[in-house]
């Protein structure tokens, strides 16, 4: 983990980017939990929030869908506090059992799409019969891979950003908006 000032942390709030504020994000939710209710109502699913990220989203959501569900967690990572992603990391598998059931997995953002597309394939191999992506935030323009979420709050610029789930050096995911780092170049 980074070794980082509680001073540093404000400096970095302070000269950040606002992206999206709370309202923008609560509409998000609105709209991200109709559309899951209307394509999972019926589904009976699993949903899994993807730690520590998809934390938040998965608090701001789930109180908005109004059907029967299974709730689990999984928390895999390859960014362990960095700002750049590395190696993939299980730290916790879901413990639902996922043979032919519906899954929706909730996470902040999806980036390069390296660990959802690896958390996915988990899945599948552990039976599911279908999976759903739901993300705050989507860095579209950034993947290579051509995973695609199933139900998106915003696309996204390729910037780093926090808040929403989403952290600076493991700060600052309590933020209730989105921000985006300020360019150092």
């Amino acid at each position: 983990m980074f070794s980082i000032s509680p001073q540093e942390i404000r400096d970095v709030y302070a000269r950040a980017d606002l992206i999206y504020s709370k309202a923008d994000i609560d509409a998000a939710y609105d709209r991200m939990a109709m559309a899951i209710s209307e394509r999972l109502r019926d589904s009976n699913p699993v949903v899994m929030a993807v730690m520590v990220g998809g934390m938040i989203p998965a608090g701001q959501l789930l109180p908005r869908l109004d059907f029967p569900l299974l709730m689990d967690y999984l928390h895999a990572s390859r960014y362990r506090g960095a700002t750049r992603g590395g190696e993939l990391h299980w730290l916790v598998r879901p413990s639902a059992s996922l043979q032919d059931k519906v899954v929706l997995l909730i996470d902040d953002i999806l980036d390069e799409g390296v660990t959802l597309a690896e958390i996915c394939k988990a899945c599948r191999e552990a039976g599911a019969r279908e999976v759903y992506i739901a993300v705050l935030l989507d860095k579209r323009a950034k993947r290579k891979n051509g995973l695609q979420a199933d139900f998106v709050g915003y696309e996204i610029e390729d910037r780093y950003v926090f808040g929403c789930g989403m952290d600076y050096k493991g700060y600052l995911r309590n933020v209730p908006g989105i921000y985006a780092i300020p360019d150092e170049s």
